[in-house]
């Protein structure tokens, strides 16, 4: 069962991969702008993102861009800041698109469940409305590795999108609210941190940064 579970998890994000391989273009355009036939998916939230989690990061700081897509305009933002970015895609026709957009970051096509990297390589690992195409038992293995990437003292920043009829909300039950990044301190041995971090607070157009010790 547990094999069989595995197959459609993998089919599952090989549908996003040929998704993303189609609609690339009409999905961000060079400059990374939205499509325009949809007003209200609008990308210039990114820039306060980048600048919040700036503020806890040291110049040249190594950064993990997961679901980076065609690098516009998280990647750009961040290399804009002098941090070293590695971006990681499934979609070869994004990575294609993120290595002539931003020449100055480094990018790896793969699947971001099964790729796998040094410890204490990053300085932060950001993902802004990535995970939201990962099934969820892949999202359960993903995050205990992403902890792993990370330095002592790292940041994980993500930014996740409300469901249809649904709110998000925090550990305590209270709704989400605000639109600034948030910020925790998970200690080594913490469960939330080793297992799911799906119960810490982020908001419709809004990250939590959650930080390693």
């Amino acid at each position: 069962m547990a094999d069989a579970n595995g197959d459609l998890r993998a089919r599952q994000r090989d549908l996003v991969r040929r998704g993303y391989d189609s609609i690339s273009r009409a999905y961000r355009d060079d400059e990374g702008r939205s499509n325009p036939g949809k007003p209200d998916e609008r990308t210039d939230h990114y820039a306060g993102w980048v600048d919040a989690l700036a503020q806890l990061l040291t110049p040249r700081a190594r950064v993990l861009d997961l679901g980076c897509g065609a690098g516009v305009p998280a990647t750009k933002l961040l290399t804009e800041r002098t941090f070293d970015v590695l971006g990681l895609d499934i979609s070869a026709v994004q990575i294609e698109r993120a290595r002539e957009l931003v020449p100055g970051a480094t990018f790896d096509q793969a699947d971001m469940v099964t790729w796998d990297h040094e410890p204490a390589s990053f300085d932060a690992v950001v993902s802004f409305y990535a995970l939201i195409h990962v099934p969820l038992q892949d999202q359960r293995n993903l995050l205990p590795k992403i902890r792993r990437w990370l330095r002592p003292g790292g940041y994980l920043a993500r930014s996740l999108v409300r469901s249809a009829g649904r709110e998000l909300r925090s550990t305590s039950g209270r709704r989400c609210s605000g639109t600034m990044p948030t910020a925790r301190r998970i200690s080594p041995g913490s469960p939330r941190l080793g297992s799911s971090l799906s119960g810490i607070a982020s908001c419709l157009r809004a990250t939590s940064v959650i930080r390693s010790s």
